[in-house]
């Protein structure tokens, strides 16, 4: 997997290093990253995913909503509407230790 550093699909930088501006960002990256590395989908599929997101987005748009999106495409064809149904629930009724 290699990031782009220009064109559509270049995530946002700022002195060569990558730039987020919330904690939620860094967090869909990282899990796009992570599924990635773990085989969910190959980085051509998200890259693919992630510019006809931003092609088709209109007026004031956002890097990283463009990104979840893309990975929520990608990731539509390998879990299922109860898998994560399923899974937000654990997550909903997990306690904080």
């Amino acid at each position: 997997m290699t990031l782009p550093v220009d064109g559509p699909a270049a995530p946002p930088r700022s002195n060569g290093e990558l730039d987020f501006a919330e904690p939620w960002e860094s967090r869909a990256f990282g899990m796009a990253v992570t599924l990635h590395d773990a085989g969910a989908f190959t980085w051509e599929a998200f890259q693919a995913a992630l510019v006809a997101r931003i092609a088709a987005s209109t007026g004031e748009w956002s890097y990283y909503r463009e990104w979840l999106a893309a990975l929520e495409d990608v990731l539509a064809d390998t879990v299922t509407p109860e898998e994560i149904d399923t899974r937000a629930e654990i997550l909903a009724h997990r306690h904080d230790h």
